[in-house]
């Protein structure tokens, strides 16, 4: 059976990093044609406005925010969530990131590998302000955005950051894996403590811009670019199809803590189903020693397990 959003979105507000492009704008147009307050979360402020512009034109009682957020620059983070401004956080979407492609490898201002930094160490970060409103609404979520190119990468614990060994593709599917250690470690720490908010994972599969339709003036898809889309078509699809499965594990109440979402066509197009996730991608070791490394170049540390467990959560991964 397809499910649809109908007005499920109502009074929620959901935050939703990298929302002035691709996947996450149509995550934010989705959301905000289901009734969601919707906080676009960008690092350019005036793509951020051009994004609840596109929106508006199709949802005209769109419920719209914008905060700048650069999730290279941890310093930033305090700041960013003091403007969000809001008492309650429904959900936030982990789905900004960044991918770079030419041979040099680059860094923030703090030395840390750019993809890394960006894809993971923000979000990481970032989920760490927002620890306190989120545990203050009722069966909040994480959703954190990985990718299918996890499902070929092993992370490297002693090169977290390619400092030896640099590829931008390899590089790039190691970011979004340790993305994904993090939203299911994230769920097993909330379990340990008994919270409501849940951590869910989801990819969108393959997701391509001549599969997208257009989004005037935020973005236009050429005929020539509909044409050589065609035969891909029967394989993968566009990023408003791959935001569905995102725009679902924000309001399903039936997708639990610890699940992994993505599109049922061999995980590259249609609709979202539950996947069993590679046991690479939840190993509790690595991700244990991912979360120190990352607690320690962050200096932060989201929901920190407590000193005695409680009965874990039976519908999380392990």
């Amino acid at each position: 059976m397809t499910w649809h959003i109908g007005r499920r979105a109502e009074e929620k507000t959901v935050l939703v990093t990298g929302a002035s492009a691709g996947i996450g704008y149509f995550v934010a147009e989705q959301l905000a044609a289901g009734g969601a307050t919707v906080v676009l979360g960008c690092r350019d402020t005036a793509k951020a406005e051009l994004a609840a512009q596109t929106i508006r034109a199709r949802v005209p009682d769109a419920r719209l925010r914008s905060v700048r957020l650069d999730l290279a620059d941890l310093s930033s983070m305090p700041g960013t969530v003091a403007d969000l401004g809001v008492e309650r956080l429904d959900a936030v979407v982990l789905n900004a990131g960044v991918m770079t492609s030419g041979p040099a490898r680059r860094v923030n201002t703090r030395g840390h590998e750019l993809m890394f930094a960006t894809n993971h160490l923000g979000h990481f970060a970032l989920v760490a302000h927002l620890e306190p409103v989120l545990t203050a609404t009722e069966n909040s979520r994480v959703i954190t955005v990985g990718s299918f190119a996890a499902r070929s990468e092993r992370l490297e614990l002693a090169d977290l950051q390619s400092e030896h060994d640099y590829r931008p593709k390899r590089s790039y599917g190691r970011s979004k894996l340790a993305q994904m250690l993090f939203g299911f470690e994230l769920d097993r720490r909330l379990g340990a403590r008994g919270a409501t908010t849940a951590s869910i994972v989801v990819h969108p599969g393959g997701a391509l811009d001549s599969l997208t339709p257009s989004r005037p003036p935020l973005f236009v898809r050429t005929t020539s670019q509909r044409i050589r889309g065609l035969p891909t078509g029967m394989v993968l699809h566009g990023k408003h199809a791959g935001a569905r499965a995102i725009t679902r594990a924000v309001l399903d109440t039936d997708i639990n803590g610890g699940e992994l979402w993505g599109p049922r066509v061999f995980g590259l197009r249609g609709q979202a189903h539950r996947e069993t996730p590679r046991a690479h991608m939840t190993d509790p070791g690595t991700a244990a020693e991912l979360w120190s490394a990352s607690s320690a170049l962050t200096g932060l540390d989201p929901f920190p397990l407590p000193a005695k467990e409680p009965r874990l959560r039976s519908a999380r991964q392990s």
